[in-house]
């Protein structure tokens, strides 16, 4: 209902002023219409992070198509990356200067052309181009829908929007794997890319006629703070790279990393003073002076380690100790959207009734006890053994990642939530390359002293390695018509093979082990956090 405001008028009998024709903010939509409308804003961040991890059980059939070496391929995820992670902070202040409908709009645009140009690259460089442009341009799509959620809902149906942003937010990434192996072994890697231009079609068409949520202010861009972009570019750019590219390239035995490594601490401090110091930052890094949003943050990392570091380690066992095909990847992850779709309703019903700080506890101790149950894996472990623990990750997904979009963002008044937001969802693309890039390190470092290990038992005093070598080479022997030379060669390759195997499979172990770490760290700082409490400010964002 409109509210009436009394105001000095003219005269009694002069002809009254007509109304000011005032433009629709949230408030005055209709709940049907914000959920649709909010709703077509998830399609298009859905799409903008299922991007990131679609082509990661496909890498091989792009570089057979484009001709490309493992070397270049790992860029055609990293500089989609580093574009996104560039732009997502930068995604507050692009909101009041364009409005959130159109910088939405453009995002949705941008990103269905540059999907259709990526399914037309005609070798690896185009396509690193146009990843990296896919990135950019459909990065705001992301924490802009955090923002929406919190100015179209208020009351319980902010917790359901929360719910859903959150759900999508990881559901996402884990069905990265599985949705893009299916598609390029029924179809071609051509169509990891063309499967966006219908949905991103819609979104940059429906966006701008449904959502009415702020106006442009384009005064802002005389006033902006433009070194405080480029030296944030150069901090979360070079830092991407050399997270990204450290553990293929011996981190700082190589030049390049060394180089970007510096660049990226020299620009980091540079960077948090400008945004501390300067009156109009782009982005807030005061907001970290609460409780809640600190800790959110440091929830929103951990979160992001736990669910794409598991996403990288999962089909890479699969692949190289298991030797499954990209499908069969796909299809032996799924499990853990699954679960994680079915605890949306319980998550619901449960943020209605329990204080969200006990569901987040719950969460983030399942996530981390899911983790924990991938410790005890061995060179065996199919998609049978791999369902409970999958299972337990994706139930806990949703209970640790909804519970704290509610927390961190739910208390800050909403003229501070648009440049909060983007450092929230920072945190979590932060928190994944860390932990992608530990993993990696683990995996290399790991895996040789694991080998070490083994090979001293592996002696003449051992009689099951004499008896497994006498064995192979009496078989391989038979193999090359009598050779025993050959035989006794291909035996101590075979040895050497599963023996590098089994330190394949304890340095997984390893790396699992220290992810459940790091969630019993963040589980035990949930009872710091405040009870979400509703911000004073009542006006819509930017209304100013």
């Amino acid at each position: 209902m409109a509210t009436l405001t009394l105001v000095s008028g003219p005269a009694a009998g002069a002809m009254p002023a007509p109304a000011p024709v005032v433009p629709p903010v949230p408030a005055e939509l209709s709940p049907g219409k914000k959920t649709f409308a909010f709703a077509i804003m998830c399609v298009g961040f859905f799409i903008a992070i299922l991007d990131i991890q679609i082509v990661a059980a496909s890498l091989r059939d792009i570089g057979g198509g484009l001709s490309a070496g493992a070397d270049e391929l790992s860029w055609v995820q990293t500089s989609y990356l580093i574009a996104e992670i560039i732009v997502i902070p930068l995604s507050g202040w692009l909101s009041r200067v364009m409005s959130t409908r159109w910088l939405f709009c453009v995002s949705a645009a941008g990103f269905t052309l540059t999907s259709l140009l990526c399914g037309w690259a005609w070798n690896i460089q185009s396509m690193i181009v146009f990843r990296a442009l896919q990135g950019f341009l459909g990065g705001s799509m992301i924490p802009t829908v955090f923002t929406a959620a919190f100015v179209f809902f208020k009351g319980p149906r902010v917790v359901v929007a929360a719910a859903c942003v959150g759900s999508l937010a990881s559901l996402a990434p884990t069905l990265g794997p599985t949705i893009g192996g299916w598609i390029t072994d029924n179809y071609s890697w051509h169509w990891l890319f063309f499967i966006n231009l219908v949905p991103g079609i819609f979104v940059a068409v429906a966006v701008p006629m449904l959502v009415h949520i702020d106006k442009p202010n384009l005064k802002l861009l005389r006033g902006a703070d433009y070194p405080g972009m480029v030296m944030m570019a150069a901090f979360l750019g070079c830092l991407e790279y050399t997270l990204e590219e450290g553990p293929r390239w011996d981190w700082f035995g190589d030049s390049t990393i060394r180089a970007t490594a510096w660049i990226a601490i020299l620009s980091g401090i540079a960077f948090v003073w400008r945004s501390l110091t300067y009156a109009n930052p782009v982005v807030d890094l005061r907001a970290l002076k609460s409780r809640n949003f600190s800790l959110g943050c440091f929830f929103s990392f951990v979160a992001g380690i736990g669910i794409f570091a598991t996403i990288y380690l999962s089909p890479v066992f699969l692949g190289r100790v298991r030797g499954f095909s990209a499908q069969e990847i796909g299809w032996t992850v799924f499990s853990t959207g699954v679960f994680q779709l079915l605890a949306i309703p319980v998550y619901t019903y449960c943020a209605r009734r329990v204080d969200l700080r006990w569901l987040l506890m719950v969460g983030l101790g399942c996530f981390a006890v899911g983790i924990w149950s991938f410790t005890p894996i061995t060179h065996e472990w199919g998609w049978r053994e791999l369902l409970l623990p999958q299972a337990l990750r994706g139930f806990a997904q949703q209970f640790a990642v909804a519970p704290t979009v509610t927390l961190t963002l739910g208390g800050l008044a909403p003229e501070r939530l648009k440049l909060a937001s983007g450092l929230f969802n920072l945190m979590r693309n932060l928190g994944g390359a860390i932990g992608i890039a530990a993993c990696g390190t683990i995996l290399n470092d790991r895996t040789n002293l694991h080998f070490l290990r083994l090979a001293e038992h592996l002696t003449a005093a051992n009689p099951a390695t004499v008896g497994l070598l006498t064995s192979a080479s009496g078989r391989y022997a038979t193999t090359f018509a009598g050779d025993a030379a050959h035989g006794n060669l291909f035996a101590l390759q075979r040895l050497w093979s599963l023996t590098y195997r089994e330190a394949l499979v304890q340095t997984f172990s390893d790396a699992f082990f220290l992810i459940a770490i790091c969630f019993v760290v963040a589980t035990l700082m949930v009872p710091l956090m405040r009870k979400a409490t509703a911000p004073k400010a009542t006006v819509p964002a930017d209304a100013h």
